[in-house]
């Protein structure tokens, strides 16, 4: 029975493969973007390792529809609910603009997948997107009391 061998790209190969110049793939693997091995003198790629270099940026239209199935099982029947312990669950960001979480809270909605159980949460964006502190800044102190932008719902 034959040994199943790894398929090995060279650079030349690799940069085939990727659509790119060799000097791009030489400049990923100095800044340690792509994983290489070395057999001698040789810089040597296993197809995983370039498929990894290819990153994947849905559209908004995209994104919606990955809500519609299971990311375990890929089943496209999910069941909406809400998930409860002691009342309903919600999500907190770290960093708010908020000092007091009363307002902070981020409602969540949950569905069920009818084939393998698996529960997805997803949560109110907008409502993220207004507590959120942009990246960079320091939530207000404290007394500051709120500002213009700051709109509780």
């Amino acid at each position: 029975m034959p040994v199943e061998r790894p398929q090995w790209f060279s650079i030349k190969d690799a940069a085939e493969y990727l659509s790119v110049g060799e000097p791009t793939l030489y400049r990923w693997m100095r800044e340690g973007r792509i994983t290489f091995r070395k057999v001698g003198d040789s810089t040597r790629f296993l197809q995983s390792d370039l498929d990894a270099m290819v990153e994947v940026h849905p559209s908004e239209k995209e994104a919606a529809i990955v809500r519609e199935f299971c990311p375990v099982c890929h089943h496209g029947e999910l069941a909406e609910g809400r998930v409860q312990s002691t009342g309903l669950l919600y999500f907190r960001p770290l960093r708010t603009k908020f000092w007091t979480f009363v307002d902070a809270n981020v409602a969540t909605v949950s569905k069920m997948c009818t084939q393998c159980g698996a529960i997805t949460f997803f949560g109110d964006l907008d409502k993220l997107h207004k507590l959120r502190v942009p990246e960079g800044t320091t939530p207000p102190p404290p007394d500051a009391g709120p500002t213009p932008d700051d709109k509780t719902e």
